[in-house]
């Protein structure tokens, strides 16, 4: 039945547990159906004149993306599944991913319920909330 429906599997990745049974759960999908799944990550974009101030934190930042990054490579390798690996910047996250996926023709958006953000919600996380409600391409939401 999901043979040819998920071809294309975006799977926003953060490197929380959340995101980590979204990637298992996209990775089950696209055996499925042959899938390819893209990784993405959205790092927070700041004013110019913070730059000086935040240089390490950013570092520090891109090499915790390049760690998870490369675990789910790993895991998606294991499986026999593509892997591809999208990491941006911007100030909107939801906007971001919701974009990327319409413009790339992604086929589904799978996300963790709950990232490393702040606790706004009980139940499901703002990005993973704004996805859900901004985006025109299927959403599965992990818990």
């Amino acid at each position: 039945m999901l043979q040819n429906r998920f071809k294309k599997i975006l799977v926003g990745i953060d490197g929380s547990p959340n995101s980590i049974r979204g990637l298992n759960h996209a990775i089950s999908l696209a055996r499925q159906s042959q899938g390819i799944i893209t990784g993405i990550h959205v790092l927070p974009e700041f004013p110019p004149s913070y730059e000086v101030n935040i240089k390490s934190y950013r570092a520090q930042l891109s090499n915790d993306v390049k760690k998870f990054m490369d675990s789910a490579k790993t895991s998606t390798a294991r499986h026999g599944i593509d892997f591809n690996e999208k990491i941006t910047s911007s100030k909107n996250a939801v906007d971001t991913i919701v974009g990327f996926a319409k413009k790339n023709g992604f086929d589904v958006i799978v996300i963790g319920s709950r990232g490393l953000g702040s606790p706004k919600a009980n139940y499901i996380g703002s990005i993973a909330h704004g996805i859900v409600n901004n985006s025109k391409v299927p959403v599965l939401v992990v818990k």
